[in-house]
């Protein structure tokens, strides 16, 4: 047993399981424990150099790993050390203020490692020591006069469980990995310090999830997901029922503590208390002279993506006369990124020397020009040696929404250089100089629909309980259009299966309201899937050649397309071609595929059957006896098993033959594809797939469901455009009262790592079916919302509308976002349109709102072709931005050539006054533009 101390308003459970001779627990706990967890922390004391322990054991230098780290409350250094040393704690000049020693004579102070504290004196005397293992050792410091005490324990010996590096994975970083959320081991357990507010869902997983090193609470009967302080206990996820999500609600700053080595491993959540050794400062002022700024084009030129062949000119900035730098190169590496960012590693691809030469504005630069002749996202930094020491100037360390590396580009930072794999890199898109999106990418205002959802159109085709079968249960439906969705286990009245209620939306009822729709201003469809399946998704494919039976017929998408087409309006489609239903004719787990397909599916009944024409579309494990390991199930989904895209049969069917999937429904007068979970499917497959969607239909759009950087996917052989889950954060935290000058470094990020033509195609969406809608998130969550709390979420909707509105890129209008409709996760996220005619309440105001943004939008092409520039101004509740149209391009009367769009999220009206970008002097008197803000509003310039 580990014995913990909790805050006294914590209620703590212990709770222990026992299987295959292994005992886990896992306790979610607010922790106090003694040297590692404290629940008050203090300003850190104003001494501006950092500390090291210096000794015999370090030729008495001012090594890195051993350089303290200020958390919480105190300096903190785990090291480990061998043999009888003398030391001290001193900076890296032994400057008398911080130079930390004991009164007695040289080396009569022996430091135990009980963790009890000895007072230090300035300029002291060296203490002792006899080593032999890890120490954590701690440094308290009042105030900058006050002589500091030093403690030391002793680390536990290593543990003999041997795991690959753990990360959090959950509802914090869309469940994949980001290196922000890695676990570090120190002394005596793995820890990681976070920055969360709310409720948030996770597990404890490597990169790969492996049986063996994935974690989560063990399934309870009908206890259904974990929620925090309830009683915990950590399986692997290959054990009976599985691991399931835990969830904690965070309030800022915790760190985590995992200890897998006690039996039982356990887990803590508490106030911010881990000192992070990995988090560097650089004293050296020349190294700290040193600049570069990715965006300035005195430093990078040309400026952002670029086409393949292009010269990049690189430059790094040091004071002048810094006669300490014996060398600067640049290194360039090459980036491999696969999957959903699980596999994400540079190689080194050059290092090449950089020639320096005098500035007159008191700098010494550094330069260097280099060719790019491949596709490709590259990173570079800059490596320096300076006074003996080497230092690496590389990107910063913001974090862009969803991505696993950190920086945002721009200006960048100095660190000490100790390995190249932690270095942050710039990085530098490369892309296909003929990459041309779709001419109509740009003007695109997408209407986005869950068919089930929409409308109703034709009550003949609605699934019925005594005929319809979702997998080997039955489907339910809903008596009433406006109710919500049911959810299992919520006390709805549900059944205990999830996907399989309805409401009767079909393709049909699309066509009804093919007039509401173009009245929006939208001009496109985008529709999640509508292939046959037994789900109300979709996304568990049964037939890709046939409509739903519930949306119609195959005749209803022509249809619909046609019709469409008479009203200005394109299609989209949507499917996965990395995954399959299990309740399909190619798999047919069930058994529930009669007449032709009878006994064909892959896994027949629940056994691989070799002799199926799809056999080779999927991978087996026939060594496993239960049927649920035998197969991949798409991120541990057995619903969803994926697919081996790999098989030559499997590429034939899904896009190389005349008839196949990808061209058949661009031949039915689909307009384009949206591909679900597209970093899943590897590049090859993208590149052949893009070249038949282009013979097929050369204006065809290709969208990819990425909701990281998808700087990879948009440099014209792969896809034209992605699903901006980056703008979506960005804009909505930015309504919702975000730092908006910080916030909108992720969209700086994407205006410099995404190709023009990408940027301009990009599906700007706030709301949609993998997460909970936009007013939701903006303060409307249920029944207990208030009147005036609803309005204020309204107010901040029709802000971050606006800046969807005008923002470069296909605002993308989640069906009922532009009438008001909420609701949280799913599947309340997927909740009917409220029409009036059906007893619903959709909000007119608010749609009269959309309709003049749309609008504006539209009577102004500098809005959807117009240049974006470097922001005009930001602060923690402003921005303004630039839009330029190129010069070439010929206007009606009336149309402007220059946009400002000033965007405003706080709570008081606000005057503001800005100096005008070069060129655009004339929005402005006396050389600054004045505008007058009321709260939560925006305001467009043009001339």
């Amino acid at each position: 047993m580990v014995l913990m101390c909790f805050s006294p308003d914590v209620t703590v459970f212990i709770h222990f399981v026992a299987m295959k001779n292994i005992v886990f627990s896992f306790s979610i706990l607010a922790v106090c424990a003694a040297s590692a967890h404290a629940s008050t922390c203090a300003a850190k004391p104003p001494i501006e150099r950092n500390l090291y322990l210096r000794g015999s054991f370090s030729a008495w230098d001012a090594a890195d790993k051993m350089r303290f780290a200020w958390v919480c409350d105190r300096y903190e250094l785990v090291a480990s050390l061998k043999g009888e040393h003398r030391f001290k704690v001193a900076d890296e000049g032994w400057k008398a203020d911080t130079d930390f020693g004991a009164q007695p004579p040289d080396g009569s102070v022996v430091l135990p490692f009980d963790g009890s504290a000895k007072q230090m004196l300035a300029v002291g005397a060296p203490l002792a020591a006899k080593f032999d293992g890890t120490y954590r050792f701690v440094l308290r410091v009042a105030d900058a006069k006050a002589a500091p005490q030093l403690s030391a324990s002793t680390c536990p010996s290593a543990t003999s469980v041997r795991l690959p590096k753990l990360y959090l994975r959950g509802t914090p970083n869309n469940w994949t990995v980001l290196d922000e959320f890695a676990f570090q081991y120190s002394c005596d357990a793995h820890y990681l310090n976070v920055k969360l507010t709310g409720a948030h869902s996770f597990k404890v997983a490597d990169v790969d999830w492996k049986p063996t090193s994935s974690f989560g609470a063990p399934q309870a009967a009908g206890a259904g997901r974990v929620v925090s302080a309830q009683p915990v206990s950590l399986v692997k996820s290959d054990s009976p029922g599985g691991a399931q999500d835990m969830s904690y609600t965070f309030a800022g700053e915790h760190t985590l503590r995992l200890d897998v080595a006690t039996s039982p491993p356990t887990l803590a959540i508490g106030p911010k208390s881990f000192a992070d050794q990995t988090e560097k400062s650089v004293a050296d002022p020349i190294a700290l002279s040193l600049r570069f700024d990715s965006r300035n084009l005195a430093h990078r030129s040309p400026f952002g993506a670029v086409p393949a062949g292009t010269v990049v000119q690189f430059s790094i900035d040091a004071a002048a006369g810094a006669n300490g730098i014996q060398s600067m190169h640049l290194v360039l590496d090459n980036r491999r990124l696969e999957g959903n960012q699980e596999l994400l590693e540079y190689t080194q691809a050059a290092r090449l020397p950089m020639r320096a030469s005098a500035q007159g504005d008191g700098l010494q630069r550094f330069q260097l020009e280099l060719p790019f002749p491949n596709l490709g996202v590259y990173g570079y930094w800059f490596e320096a040696e300076i006074n003996g020491k080497k230092y690496a100037y590389q990107n910063n360390s913001d974090a862009v929404f969803w991505t696993r590396e950190k920086g945002t580009g721009g200006l960048g930072e100095v660190t000490e250089l100790s390995s190249a794999d932690s270095v942050r890199r710039f990085r530098i898109s490369v892309f296909d100089p003929a990459f041309t999106p779709p001419s109509w990418g740009a003007d695109a205002v997408y209407y986005y629909i869950f068919p089930e959802r929409f409308r109703n159109g034709n009550p003949a085709n609605d699934p019925k309980v005594s005929r319809d079968k979702y997998q080997n249960h039955t489907v339910e439906l809903h008596k009433r259009w406006n109710e919500a969705p049911f959810k299992p286990g919520s006390g709805d009245g549900s059944d205990s299966v999830f996907n399989n209620d309805f409401f009767g939306g079909d393709l049909q009822g699309i066509i009804d309201k093919l007039g509401y729709i173009k009245s929006t201003g939208a001009n496109t469809l985008y529709l999640t899937p509508i292939f046959k399946a037994a789900s109300n998704h979709k996304y568990d494919t049964a037939d890709f050649m046939r409509v739903d039976p519930a949306f119609g017929k195959n005749s209803d998408f022509t249809r619909l397309t046609q019709a469409a087409k008479r009203h200005g309006i394109r299609v989209m489609v949507d499917t996965s071609l990395n995954h399959t239903g299990s309740d399909s004719p190619y798999f047919d787990r069930f058994g529930n595929h009669a007449g032709n397909h009878s006994g064909q599916g892959a896994f027949y009944k629940g056994k691989p059957n070799p002799a199926s024409p799809y056999a080779s579309w999927y991978s087996f494990d026939t060594t496993q006896t239960n049927p649920d390991k035998q197969y991949k199930g798409w991120v541990g989904i057995a619903d969803l098993p994926e697919l081996n895209k790999n098989s030559p049969a499997w590429r034939e069917f899904a896009y190389r033959a005349p008839n196949s999937v990808t061209r058949t429904w661009l031949k039915r007068g689909a307009s384009g594809w949206r591909m679900d979970v597209a970093p899943w499917v590897p590049d090859d497959f993208w590149r052949e797939w893009r070249a038949v969607v282009k013979a097929t239909d050369p204006q065809a759009m290709t969208i990819s469901e990425t909701w990281f950087d998808a700087s990879k996917h948009v440099l014209g052989d792969m896809f034209d455009s992605t699903m901006n889950y980056v703008f979506r954060n960005t804009v909505l935290e930015f309504a919702n009262g975000g730092n908006a000058a910080e916030l909108y470094r992720n969209l700086e990020h994407l205006r410099e790592a995404y190709p023009p033509q990408a940027l301009h195609a990009m599906m700007n969406l706030l709301s949609g079916h993998d997460q909970a809608r936009a007013l939701h998130h903006l303060g409307w969550h249920d029944d207990k919302t208030t009147l005036q709390q609803i309005a204020k979420a309204k107010q901040r909707l029709l802000l971050a509308t606006a800046f969807q509105f005008t923002y470069p890129g296909s605002p993308a209008v989640y069906y009922g976002d532009e009438v008001g409709v909420t609701g949280g996760d799913d599947p309340y996220n997927r909740a009917t349109y409220p029409w009036a005619d059906t007893g619903g309440k959709p909000d007119l105001a608010l749609l009269k709102a959309f309709k003049n943004l749309s609008r504006l939008r539209q009577h102004q092409p500098v809005l959807r072709h117009g240049q974006l520039l470097a922001p005009v101004y930001a602060d923690a509740n402003t921005l303004v931005l630039a839009r330029q149209m190129p010069a070439s391009v010929k206007l009606k009367k009336g149309q402007a050539t220059k946009a400002l769009v000033v965007l405003h999220n706080g709570n008081d009206a606000k005057t503001l006054s800005f100096k005008p970008p070069g060129g655009f002097e004339a929005f402005g008197q006396s050389g600054a533009v004045t505008v007058q803000l009321a709260p939560l509003s925006h305001v467009v310039l043009f001339r």
